[in-house]
C-alpha cells in the first residue's frame, strides 16, 4: 500500500498528510485495495454499499440503465476521487446507479461509517480527514449542480454548449479535451448521438467551434 501513498497525498481526501498520518487513517478506516478489469463491477444497483471507494488509477463511469436498457453517463470518475460515498453514509441505502471500470482501475475500499465515530486509534489525522470528506462532499455537490445545469437547457445544441463552455472554463483554455468520446458524451448529456453529431457539424460550419474527436476549440 506504501507505494500508492504519494498518489494519495495529491488527493483532496489525503490533502495535507504525512505517510505516518496516512498509516493511520488506512488502519482507522479498514482500508481494502482491489483491482478491476475493463468492463467490470465496482458497485452495482441493487447492492448495499457500505464502503466507499476511492479511484487510485483508471477510470470508472458512474452510470444508470432503465428496465428498457437506455443508457445515462451521470459522472466520469477520475484517479484521486471518491464514489459511492452518499450510499455508504446512509445505512441500509440501495444502490440506485452502476459503476463501471472503463478501463483497468485499482479501487481504495474505505469503511465510510469510521469517518464519523470516533478513532479507535487515537489517530491525530482523524478531524483532517473529516475536513477534507466535507470538502470532497462539497465539490461533489457543485459537480451535480453542473451536471444539472447542462441537462436543465432545452435543446441538444444548448446542452452541448453549456458542456463545452464549462469545460473551457474548467481547463482555462478555450482549446482543450473533453473525458468523453462521441457515445459517452450523448449518454452523458441524454441526447441521441446522431442528432448530436449533426449539431456539432452545424456548429463547426457555422464557426461557433472546432473538433477533432475529443478536442475541442471554441471561437
Amino acid at each position: 500500500m506504501k507505494r500508492y501513498y504519494e498518489i494519495l497525498k495529491n488527493t483532496k481526501l489525503f490533502m495535507g498528510m504525512t505517510d505516518s498520518e496516512i498509516d493511520s487513517v488506512l488502519l482507522c478506516m479498514s482500508a481494502l485495495k482491489h483491482d478491476f478489469q475493463k468492463g467490470e463491477y465496482i458497485f452495482r444497483t441493487g447492492e448495499k454499499a457500505t464502503m466507499t471507494a476511492l479511484l487510485i488509477s483508471g477510470s470508472i463511469h458512474i452510470q444508470r440503465e432503465d428496465y428498457w436498457g437506455n443508457l445515462s453517463i451521470l459522472s466520469k470518475v477520475s484517479p484521486g476521487e471518491l464514489f459511492g460515498e452518499p450510499y455508504a453514509v446512509i445505512n441500509n441505502e440501495t444502490i440506485t446507479n452502476n459503476a463501471i471500470a472503463v478501463e483497468q482501475s485499482t479501487v481504495l475500499f474505505l469503511n465510510i461509517n469510521h469517518f464519523f465515530t470516533v478513532c479507535p486509534h487515537a489517530c491525530n489525522a482523524h478531524s483532517k480527514l473529516i475536513q477534507n470528506f466535507v470538502s470532497v462532499m462539497a465539490l461533489e455537490n457543485r459537480r451535480l449542480a453542473l451536471k444539472l445545469e447542462h441537462m436543465s437547457q432545452r435543446t441538444t445544441r444548448e446542452k452541448l454548449l453549456s458542456y463545452l463552455s464549462e469545460q473551457s472554463v474548467k481547463a482555462g483554455n478555450s482549446s482543450f479535451n473533453i473525458p468523453f468520446n462521441r457515445q459517452q458524451l450523448a449518454d452523458f448529456l441524454s441526447v441521441d448521438r446522431s442528432a448530436m453529431s449533426n449539431e456539432l457539424c452545424k456548429m463547426r460550419n457555422e464557426g461557433i467551434l472546432d473538433f477533432q474527436k475529443n478536442h475541442f476549440v471554441l471561437k
